[in-house]
This record gives C-alpha cells, structure tokens and sequence, in this order.
C-alpha cells in the first residue's frame, strides 16, 4: 500500500476503561475531582514561584516549569477521558487522535529531559555548591528548558510523521482511552513488526538516555552527601527522595509501555492512567505539602492577597 493516501479512516472508537455503567459513573466522579485537583495544585505553584521573590531561584523556576509541563500533560487525555465515561459513542476524529500523539509524546519526552535538568540543579547545588549561582544562572536555564522542549517537539514530529502516512483502511477500534503510537500501528493496514521496533527505538533513545543520566546524578548526590556533613546530608536526601519518588513513577510505566512493551491491556491502561494522571497530582502533592519553603510563600500568598482584601 502506498501509505496515507489509503486511509479510509476519518475517526476512531475509543473503548475507555470499564464497560459498567456504575463503574463508568464512579470513574467520571474520580477522575473530574483528581483532574481539577492537578489543575489547581500545579497553577497554585506557578502562581507561587511567579509572584513569591523568596522563590525566585533556579530550583524554584524549574519547579515552575515542571509544573506548567505536567498540567499539560493530563490535559492532553484526561479532559477527553472523563467526557468520555457518560457517552454511548466515544469516538474521536482522525485529526483529533493525530493531535493526541504528538502532543502527549512532545509534553512527555519534554518532561523527561526537564527531570534530567532538575537532577542537574541538585547536582550542583549539592556537589558544586561555590559555584551554582554562576552555573545555573537565568540564561543557562532557560536554555536547559528550551532544549527540553526542543526534544519534545522533535520527538513528537517523529512520531506524527510516521503515523500520518499509514493506510488505515478498517479496523478503527482503539481498546484505550486514549490514541497511542502502539495502538494505532496495529490498526494499519500493512505488517507492523518493523515499524512496532522503530518506534520502540525512538522513544527508547530518550527514555533510557534520560534515565541513565538520572541515575548517574543521583548516585553522584549520594556519593558526595554520604561525605558531608550530617544536617546538610539530611535536607538533601529529603529533597531529592522527592525529586525520585517522581522520576521512578514517571519513567516506569513510560519504559514498560513504549520502551519494552509487556503487551497486557489492562496493565498498559493502568500504566497510561499512572503516568497521565498521578504524576501530575503527585508533583503538587510533593513539591508543597512537604517543602518547608513552598509552605512559608503560600502562608505569605494568603496573608498579602487573601486576607488582606
């Protein structure tokens, strides 16, 4: 076949992830309130960050970008998700599908490069602690985030391209929530083991590489706290035990869904679900509830805003 001008196809049918009416009813009830909890939790801590001078360090507007990252992230295919569980009918157009890959590969492959820089700040901050200001200035970055989300793009276009030329001349049932690289290649009309390797191999170039150099950051961190002193070992380990809990419940289930497929349908929903929905809540859980700075700016948010009107 001679690849996009085949297609037959102008939408999909999504299957969702119950077949229940009640269970599609509590699901609705679940996933509006951890959606709007993601939403609010991750702009209280842009607001914060943008508005709080005490937070106006390169942690800090890292933190802020992860933030505005992982908003989009679970706006990418929550909102359709949850619209999805009253209807009879979850389709999607093809455009619609199409947009769906590329923005959820752009915003994850930006995330996990984002991650890496994050695990960069610490290492300085940590390991070259003279020398961070100058190393992790503003230009620096804000370069380090332009080149996560370069890589996105690029990672995201990667994808798009190839699947918008693939005949799909039938099948158009996707047992997802959402529409995926995986789940789509199955449904073209050609043999896809080749192609099912390829993009393996591209999402695994950034993934893996990304989890590598996390795990050379921290074992660095490790290495050199383990050697200092012990109330400054302490807060260390404290932030960055915050810093991994998010990596290993981001990159987990991104390896075994894209990188070395387990093929198990329910898993693969559970894994789309962790990723797309609890490491988005998790970072505003995380990065609020247990750090003592973030708690001072919003005592200091509400008492100047809030409570003086």
């Amino acid at each position: 076949m001679d690849g996009g001008n085949q297609s037959v196809v102008s939408e999909f049918i999504l299957w969702g992830l119950a077949n229940s009416k009640n269970l599609q009813l509590l699901l609705f009830v679940i996933f509006l309130i951890l959606y709007l909890l993601i939403v609010s939790g991750n702009i209280v801590i842009m607001v914060l960050i943008t508005t709080d001078r005490h937070l106006h360090s390169p942690m800090y507007f890292l933190l802020a970008n992860l933030s505005f990252v992982d908003m989009w992230l679970s706006s990418i295919t929550t909102p359709k998700m949850i619209s999805d569980f009253p209807r009879e009918n979850k389709s999607i157009s093809f455009a619609g599908c199409m947009s769906q890959v590329f923005f959820a590969h752009c915003i994850a492959a930006a995330e996990m490069v984002l991650l890496v820089v994050m695990a960069y700040d610490r290492y300085v901050a940590i390991c070259k602690p003279l020398h961070y200001f100058t190393i992790m200035n503003l230009k620096r970055c804000t370069g380090l985030v332009f080149v996560s989300w370069t890589t996105g793009f690029v990672h995201g276009m990667s994808h798009l391209v190839v699947l918008i030329q693939l005949p799909f001349c039938g099948p158009k049932e996707i047992d997802s929530f959402f529409c995926d690289v995986p789940l789509l290649i199955k449904l073209a009309c050609l043999d896809s083991h080749g192609l099912d390797i390829l993009t393996n191999a591209d999402c695994g170039v950034v993934a893996v590489t990304c989890f590598i150099l996390l795990l050379i950051s921290y074992t660095l961190i490790i290495i050199t706290v383990h050697q200092s002193s012990k109330a400054g070992a302490s807060k260390a380990l404290s932030t960055c035990s915050a810093h991994v809990t998010v990596v290993m419940i981001f990159f987990v289930p991104c390896l075994f869904i894209y990188v070395w497929p387990l093929n198990v349908t329910w898993l693969d929903k559970f894994l789309a679900v962790f990723y797309s929905v609890f490491t988005p809540l998790l970072n505003p859980a995380i990065y609020t509830l247990r750090n003592k700075e973030m708690k001072n700016a919003m005592k200091r948010f509400l008492s100047n805003y809030v409570c003086s009107k």
